[in-house]
C-alpha cells in the first residue's frame, strides 16, 4: 500500500469519525429537547376527541399537543363547548359543540383580553360591509371578490344555510352547514352568529396559538398589506424591518412577557410598537391605543386622546431612540400628513363634495371615471404616502405615495372635476381658488426663474445636456 493511499483511508476514516460523531450529538440534542417539552395533558373529557382526531386530523391533534393549551389541560371540549339553542350547536359524541370558536369562547378564560379587543378598531373591522371598499367587492367586482379577498381579512358575517322555509340546513354528522360564502373566515372583525365580533385566530394561528406567530411581521402580514395599506412592506423596507431579518434568531419570540429592552434588543416588531408590554405599560389587544393620527380615511385627523395616544408610542421609541431622535421623527411625521392633508387631501374632498351637491355626480359610487381616480388618489397613492412616513419607508412615502398622489391630482383629477362641473360657475371659482395657491402656482405659472436656473446648470454639470435634454 502506497503513502498516499494510507493518507486516503486515514482522511476517510476521520470523516467517517466526525460524521458519526454529528449523528449522535444530534440525536441527544433532539432526545433533550423532547425531555425538557412538557406532554400534553389530556383530561377525561377530551380523552375521545383527541383519540379520534389523532387519526382522523393528525395535524390538528399535534399542533394542539405541542400548544400552551395542550400543556395546561385545556383541550376540544373547553374552547368548543356550546349549550343546546345556539344557532350553530350541534351534539357530537354525547357533547353540545360549535365549529367555530368566537371570542365569547375564549373569554371564559381571557375575559380581561376579549374585552380589550371588543374595543379596538380589529374588532370594527367588520364595518367594511358598508364601506366603498365592500361596494367595489360585491359589486364592480363580484360576490366570489368579496368573499375571497375582502371578508377574508374584514371578516364576513357568518350564516347558516337554510332552507326555502327558514329551517337550518344540517350534514349527516348533525352540524349545521355554513353559508360558503361567509365560512371558512378568520377575519379580525368577522360577525359571528353569537353577536361578538372578531376571530382570535386571526392573529393566534390555531392550533397551537403561539406567541411568535402573533409577534412575527409576516402575522400582520396577511392582511396590512398591497397597493392601500402596505404597511409590511413598508416594514420591510425600514430600518426595523432590515434589523429584525438580519437577527431574527435573536428575538426570543416565544418569551412571556416580551419587553423590549429586558427580553430582546435585536429589532422592533409590528407587535413591539403597537401592542406588546413595555417597562411601564401593559400589553395591549387595541392596536389603536398608540395611534395619534388616522391614517385611513381621505382626510387624516387627530385621534381622540392624541396626545396620551403620542406619549405611549414614544414611550416604546424610549426604549432605542432618545428624544430628540423620536421627537424629530414626529416633527417629519406631522409635516407629512399636514402636506397631504391641506394641498391634495381636503381641496380635494371639498370639489368631489360640491360635485355630489350639485348633482353633478350620481349617488351611485363607481359610475363615474372620476369617482375612480379620487378613490385610488386617497385610498391607494394617499394612504401609501401617509403610512409610509409613519413607519420610516421612504420609497413608499415618495415613488409610491406622494408622487403618485401629484401625478393623478394634476395629471387626471384637476381636469376630470372641470368636466363634471359642466359650466357650473361655483365649482369652476372653487378650483381655480384651489389652483390659485402657492402651493399650486408652479403648475400653471411654472418655477421661479432662479429655481429653473440652478436645475439647468446642476443638469449641464452632470448630463453635459439642459433639464429639457438640450445639448
Amino acid at each position: 500500500m502506497t503513502l498516499a493511499q494510507k493518507n486516503w483511508i486515514i482522511a476517510a476514516l476521520g470523516l467517517l469519525l466526525v460524521a458519526m460523531l454529528v449523528v449522535v450529538s444530534y440525536r441527544e440534542a433532539q432526545s433533550i429537547r423532547h425531555e425538557a417539552e412538557p406532554e400534553a395533558v389530556v383530561t377525561d373529557v377530551n380523552r375521545g376527541c383527541v383519540d379520534c382526531h389523532t387519526v382522523q386530523t393528525p395535524v390538528i391533534a399535534a399542533q394542539w399537543k405541542d400548544s400552551t393549551h395542550g400543556e395546561k389541560g385545556v383541550g376540544c371540549v373547553e374552547c368548543h363547548q356550546a349549550t343546546e339553542g345556539e344557532p350553530d350547536a350541534f351534539r357530537h359524541e354525547g357533547q353540545w359543540i360549535a365549529t367555530i370558536v368566537t371570542p365569547k369562547d375564549c373569554a371564559r378564560c381571557h375575559a380581561e383580553i376579549v374585552e380589550e379587543f371588543q374595543g379596538s378598531h380589529h374588532a370594527a373591522a367588520g364595518k367594511i360591509l358598508h364601506s366603498l371598499d365592500n361596494v367595489l367587492g360585491e359589486f364592480a367586482e363580484g360576490p366570489a371578490a368579496a368573499a375571497n379577498g375582502c371578508w377574508q381579512c374584514h371578516g364576513s358575517e357568518v350564516k347558516l344555510l337554510k332552507d326555502e322555509a327558514g329551517n337550518v340546513l344540517y350534514r349527516d354528522s348533525g352540524a349545521p352547514r355554513f353559508d360558503p360564502m361567509t365560512w371558512p373566515n378568520t377575519g379580525v372583525g368577522r360577525l359571528n352568529l353569537d353577536g361578538t365580533r372578531g376571530s382570535c385566530a386571526a392573529c393566534h394561528s390555531r392550533h397551537t396559538f403561539e406567541r411568535a406567530v402573533a409577534r412575527s411581521p409576516e402575522n400582520c402580514g396577511k392582511c396590512h398589506l398591497g397597493p392601500d395599506h402596505p404597511q409590511k412592506e413598508i416594514y420591510d423596507e425600514s430600518k426595523h424591518g432590515i434589523a429584525f431579518y438580519t437577527h431574527r434568531h435573536e428575538m426570543n419570540l416565544d418569551s412571556k412577557t416580551w419587553i423590549a429592552g429586558q427580553d430582546y434588543t435585536a429589532a422592533p416588531t409590528c407587535a413591539t410598537c403597537h401592542m406588546s408590554a413595555t417597562k411601564s405599560q401593559k400589553m395591549t389587544h387595541d392596536p389603536g391605543k398608540r395611534l395619534s393620527w388616522t391614517l385611513r380615511p381621505p382626510v387624516s385627523v387627530r385621534q381622540e386622546n392624541y396626545e396620551s395616544k403620542r406619549e405611549a408610542m414614544q414611550e416604546v421609541c424610549s426604549s432605542c431612540h432618545i428624544r430628540s431622535f423620536y421627537e424629530n421623527f414626529y416633527e417629519q411625521f406631522d409635516g407629512a400628513i399636514d402636506l397631504y392633508n391641506n394641498k391634495f387631501a381636503i381641496p380635494g374632498s371639498e370639489l368631489m363634495a360640491m360635485l355630489y351637491a350639485k348633482d353633478k355626480l350620481t349617488a351611485t359610487p363607481f359610475d363615474d371615471e372620476l369617482e375612480w381616480t379620487w378613490f385610488r388618489l386617497w385610498h391607494h397613492e394617499g394612504r401609501r404616502a401617509r403610512h409610509g412616513a409613519s413607519m420610516q419607508g421612504p420609497d413608499y412615502t415618495q415613488w409610491h405615495g406622494f408622487f403618485e398622489v401629484a401625478e393623478n391630482f394634476y395629471g387626471k383629477f384637476i381636469d376630470q372635476v372641470r368636466e363634471a362641473a359642466d359650466g357650473d360657475e361655483e365649482i369652476i371659482a372653487k378650483l381655480d381658488e384651489i389652483l390659485a395657491r402657492p402651493e399650486h402656482g408652479w403648475h400653471k405659472g411654472g418655477l421661479p426663474e432662479e429655481m429653473m436656473k440652478r436645475i439647468d446648470e446642476a443638469y449641464r454639470a452632470k448630463y453635459k445636456q439642459s433639464a429639457t435634454g438640450e445639448r
